[in-house]
């Protein structure tokens, strides 16, 4: 994996912000605007051959700036070994680049990174929410979201159950 963290560094000099190595697990933070052409080398490059993209995940870190983080968890399947890529971007509107046209699996991982902490991914062929009402104000684990208190709809079986019996249905 160091192999692979020069090479970026010496591919990609102005695009990796920092790199860190913790237990053997590799994260680099790369620049919103490079992370598309990085993300296609990891993939097309024989030596890494980043061809899974295994998870995106939303990061808050509020009241932190650069305020919110996009982690990319990418598997490279033929040679067994793994890589996070990091990007942070701050502002009330965050936006990050998407990366459907290097894995087109990103697609609804960023709609549920989308939907939960607002980060707008540009270029994306159909973002919209994925988990929440279209109709939802906000995006609910953005750490300054206000906690609402809502019941919760569901019906109601009406049916008396006679609790004494075991597995009794009246």
């Amino acid at each position: 994996m160091e192999q692979i963290v020069e090479q970026l560094k010496s591919k990609f000099p102005d695009a990796i912000e920092d790199v860190r190595e913790f237990r053997g697990e590799f994260t680099v933070r790369v620049k919103p605007e490079r992370l598309v052409g990085l993300c296609a080398f990891l993939r097309d490059d024989p030596d890494c051959a980043f061809d899974f993209l295994s998870d995106v995940s939303g990061v808050d870190y509020y009241p932190e700036e650069p305020r919110f983080g996009v982690n990319y968890h990418l598997t490279s399947m033929q040679h067994r070994r793994r890589l996070r890529l990091k990007v942070r971007v701050s502002g009330p509107d965050p936006r990050v680049p998407t990366v459907t046209s290097v894995w087109p699996g990103a697609n609804w991982f960023e709609r549920e990174t989308y939907d939960l902490f607002g980060v707008v991914f540009v270029g994306h062929p159909d973002l919209r929410r994925l988990l929440l009402p279209e109709d939802f104000f906000g995006h609910p684990l953005r750490r300054d979201q206000p906690l609402v208190q809502e019941e919760v709809q569901f019906t109601h079986n009406f049916e008396e159950v006679d609790r004494t019996k075991p597995y009794a249905t009246s």
